[in-house]
């Protein structure tokens, strides 16, 4: 596994030179996976009934029905249209930890790729509390007294801050320790003691980074629109 992320090629973009790395790559092999997967599961599951008909069918409802019982747990009942981003973002991160076990380098062990994540659940959070309730978002920022008002700010600040390293820092890490461990084996046990680190960082941790990472960001987004 390459610890580098590789420039592939450039171009120029209005006089700017842009730089293809592993990681857009790799990020836009996730995307078409990910597309072509959502069209053969809707080709698949052909139309849909009020009552499933097909174990097709029972399954898909059964993961969506999860979620959606996620979502409302977290975030309240009047929050579920939030679910539909949430659970888009949850299968990318997920999807990206994953890349591991084929050898690809994880676009979540790039900082710009957990930033850009965070920052978009940063901005949904902040403006669904300036439209759900601006009276009260504005107000928050002065409580308990004015004088907090830049201790509010920073603790805001924080929230990206805290998604993107949070993410970057495990993804990069196990992919590090796995590396290393390939390094420093001989080539005859490369084969089976690795596969076991790959399930521990790339399918357990990277599963519990992609639900923590999701929590968070939701929990975050309900306590804008809940506010006191």
């Amino acid at each position: 596994m390459n610890f580098d992320n590789r420039v592939r090629g450039s171009f120029e973009l209005f006089g700017t030179t842009v730089y293809i790395t592993d990681t857009i790559i790799n990020t836009w092999i996730l995307m078409g996976v990910l597309a072509c997967i959502a069209i053969l599961v809707r080709i698949a599951l052909g139309k849909f009934t009020a009552v499933p008909t097909t174990h097709r069918q029972n399954l898909i409802e059964a993961v969506i029905q999860m979620f959606d019982n996620f979502v409302k747990s977290t975030m309240g009942e009047q929050n579920r249209r939030y679910g539909n981003w949430f659970f888009g973002v949850m299968v990318f991160i997920l999807g990206s930890n994953l890349m591991g076990l084929f050898n690809l380098r994880p676009p979540t062990a790039d900082v710009s790729t957990t930033l850009a994540l965070a920052i978009t659940s940063f901005l949904i959070i902040q403006i669904s509390g300036i439209v759900k309730q601006p009276k009260a978002y504005v107000s928050n920022y002065f409580k308990p007294f004015a004088i907090f008002l830049p201790m509010n700010l920073i603790s805001e600040i924080v929230v990206p801050v805290s998604l993107t390293f949070r993410l970057f820092s495990n993804i990069l890490a196990g992919m590090i320790v796995v590396g290393l461990i390939y390094y420093l084996l001989p080539i005859f046990l490369t084969i089976g003691i690795p596969a076991f680190l790959h399930i521990y960082f790339d399918v357990f941790a990277g599963a519990m980074q992609a639900f923590i990472f999701t929590m968070l960001s939701m929990t975050f987004t309900k306590n804008k629109v809940v506010l006191d």
